[in-house]
């Protein structure tokens, strides 16, 4: 087995190689394959023919435990950096030494290599845990889910934002460079912004929530759209003790509706409460100020766009800064912004939407990424604005869905979004290939 250390030793490794496939250790970490699992990858990624073949794998804990590790299929939009191969691949030799992917002091050219070697075909998932090798990030979800946007990580990033949008030039892939403008509509509206804030069994933090939509300071008339998912833990009652203030919609569902959070924001969206633009609250935050609300509608009518996104700060559950701190997105660039957005697992938060466009788009009905197919899909045909202060405050608490996540939920939502993505792709091709 070679370790991989840049792509120009590996080719070099190539040179007297007789078999079709090299394994590679890519992390350069102890492994210990299962009786005959060397054998059952090698002949796996024969049978194949795929240019890349990796496997599911056991991984030893501090405490000598070891559990499996199931990693998931490749998708054409699995663009991310941090796609989880596992350890050990199993690369085919005839293409590796073709390609082209230019070595980098960042990750040895990995993620080039691996894009590259995606236009012979997708990598291949052997379902069979043929290895074992030792944990090395023993954090929980929540605490790497960041570590992308971390300033600390700023140069790696941007050289990975290079890496693909080179990938994506090479396969006719890029964002429109002309956006069309959204228009400002002349439809009517009852407000000029509804706050929107899809709530079920929050009891502890719904009232904070919504107090900090009301306390908002504008020059336009808003109100706050509450959307009630069944709640059964006295969410409810909670909403409803703030109903003195008109300004407050309480959209109750019974639950029996089936919507995720991606049908909640359709059900205000499309209800004839909301106004001309849609900005988000999530159950658990607070917005960081009074001037919230004024500063994404300022920047709407400033720049004409189809999306705001705002900046945030992490908090723990009573406002004190965890790290890595401001969430700024500093990778969006007006220029780049719609085509990084196919690496980078999220856009930013607050987002807010014109309801016109939004409208007739819609959500995905899930819980999870249905904000970021939103983005992507403005992104391909509109402006999308950014506020680099800070709007708003994610507060992080035992309750938080993504806290701390098993693996097999970590892997349904790459999944999910790498499906995304992959429509996404695919849907800027045919555009870039065929026009409208």
């Amino acid at each position: 087995m070679t370790p991989f250390t840049n792509v120009s030793a590996l080719k070099e490794a190539c040179q007297n190689l007789k078999s079709d496939y090299i394994l590679v250790n890519l992390h350069g970490r102890p492994v210990s394959f299962s009786t005959y699992g060397e054998h059952r990858l090698t002949q796996v990624a024969e049978e194949s023919h795929a240019p890349i073949v990796y496997c599911h794998y056991h991984e030893e804990l501090e405490n000598g435990t070891v559990v499996p590790h199931p990693c998931i299929p490749y998708q054409f939009g699995s663009l991310r950096d941090d796609f989880d191969f596992g350890t050990v691949v199993a690369i085919k030799v005839s293409e590796l030494i073709k390609t082209d992917a230019k070595p980098n002091i960042y990750d040895g050219g990995w993620y080039a290599l691996r894009l590259e070697l995606v236009k012979a075909g997708l990598p291949h998932l052997c379902p069979e845990y043929l290895y074992t090798t030792k944990r090395f990030d023993h954090r929980i979800s929540g605490e790497k889910q960041h570590d992308y946007v971390n300033p600390r990580n700023r140069t790696y990033q941007v050289a990975m934002e290079q890496t693909c949008t080179e990938w994506l030039a090479s396969v006719n892939g890029l964002a429109p460079i002309i956006k069309k403008k959204a228009v400002r509509q002349e439809d009517t509206f009852p407000v000029e912004a509804s706050v929107i804030i899809p709530v079920r069994n929050r009891v502890g933090t719904i009232a904070d929530a919504i107090e900090s939509a009301l306390a908002q300071k504008c020059d336009f008339p808003f109100n706050v759209i509450v959307i009630d998912n069944g709640s059964t833990d006295g969410t409810t009652e909670a909403i409803e003790a703030l109903s003195s203030d008109q300004r407050l919609i309480h959209l109750h569902l019974t639950g029996n509706e089936g919507l995720n959070i991606g049908g909640c924001w359709n059900t205000a969206l499309l209800s004839s409460h909301c106004g001309r633009y849609a900005v988000q609250l999530d159950s658990d935050d607070l917005y960081a100020s009074p001037a919230t609300l004024q500063c994404i509608v300022d920047k709407f009518r400033e720049e004409k766009c189809a999306m705001v996104i705002g900046s945030y700060m992490l908090t723990d559950f009573n406002l004190h800064e965890l790290p890595p701190g401001k969430i700024d997105h500093a990778e969006w660039t007006d220029s780049n912004g719609a085509n990084n957005a196919l690496r980078i697992n999220g856009l930013g938060a607050p987002r807010a939407f014109l309801t016109s466009i939004a409208r007739n788009i819609l959500f995905p009905d899930t819980s999870y990424g249905e904000d970021y197919a939103m983005g992507l899909r403005l992104s391909r045909d509109y402006k999308i604005g950014r506020i680099y202060d800070v709007l708003y405050n994610c507060r992080r608490w035992e309750g938080n869905s993504d806290a701390n996540l098993s693996i097999e939920k970590t892997n349904a939502n790459n999944f999910y979004k790498d499906f995304l993505r992959t429509q996404e792709l695919n849907e800027r091709i045919y555009f870039n290939t065929y026009g409208e």
